[in-house]
């Protein structure tokens, strides 16, 4: 396992998983012994987002977003945002997401989906919360709502950003950080690699998406926050030209760039 000297941030995790159920405290803590020191755990809809919050209230590391995913509008209940309302006067919420568009499985609507997000950007404007981003095949429209909806009022990141350079040229110039995960590691991601090398580090997070998409050379088993070392090493390679870049570089460089956005202390 890769340990970082310096503390990194794992700023997106799902760390209610029914698939950690079994080695959660374990699995935690086998993160902040690989030098993760803090982790944003994310809602997908009201029982994750109750269910990040309540995590994030157990463990003074562990901070909360609340949101519902683009999968998941459809199932929105006029009582959800009050509810969401209530949840984000937690000092331990972070920020509101995931939310956004994805019109590769279209679980929901396209025009519900639409719909949702700009209602979603409007209630985290009125929280004061930064946006977590999810975008599938649909960025013409991901771009056009965050600007319409003035989401860059109180800023975000791309998660797990896997979209082309026009993409990430239009989320940095809305203001939005790039936040990288372990796709970055895979054998075929070099158009990722080329973005994410040319990206400025201060707009630069890491993530694990955990329990999804696992770093080589773990790929084919579960994720966990542990493994965000492996997005870390990987981004210090592709900016090995910076002065003085480590992997404990870009520790330090995306721990203060996710401070800096969470308003993490």
């Amino acid at each position: 396992m890769l340990r970082c000297r310096d503390m990194l941030i794992d700023t997106h995790t799902h760390l209610d998983d029914a698939r950690y159920n079994e080695d959660r405290e374990a699995m935690i803590a086998r993160a902040r012994e690989a030098g993760v020191t803090a982790f944003v755990t994310i809602g997908c809809d009201l029982a994750t987002s109750q269910a990040a919050v309540a995590l994030a209230e157990q463990h003074p590391f562990v901070y909360a977003s609340i949101g519902v995913h683009p999968h998941e509008v459809k199932h929105i209940l006029d009582s959800w945002y009050d509810d969401i309302r209530r949840l984000a006067q937690n000092k331990k919420v972070v920020a509101y997401g995931e939310i956004g568009l994805d019109y590769h499985y279209n679980h929901s609507s396209p025009k519900e989906q639409r719909e949702r997000f700009r209602e979603q950007i409007q209630l985290a404007r009125e929280l004061k919360l930064p946006v977590i981003i999810h975008t599938r095949e649909a960025q013409e429209d991901t771009i056009t709502i965050l600007k319409e909806e003035k989401a860059s009022e109180v800023g975000g990141v791309f998660h797990c950003f896997s979209g082309d350079a026009w993409l990430a040229k239009d989320a940095l110039d809305l203001g939005f950080y790039l936040s990288f995960s372990g796709i970055l590691t895979f054998q075929n991601a070099t158009m990722l690699r080329d973005i994410a090398k040319t990206a400025p580090l201060d707009r630069l997070l890491i993530e694990t998406d955990c329990p999804y998409l696992t770093p080589s050379p773990h790929r084919g088993r579960r994720n966990e926050p542990a493994y965000v070392s492996f997005v870390a090493q990987k981004l210090a390679e592709l900016h090995a030209d910076a002065p003085g870049m480590s992997v404990d570089t870009i520790g330090r460089i995306t721990t203060e760039n996710a401070k800096r956005l969470f308003k993490i202390a």
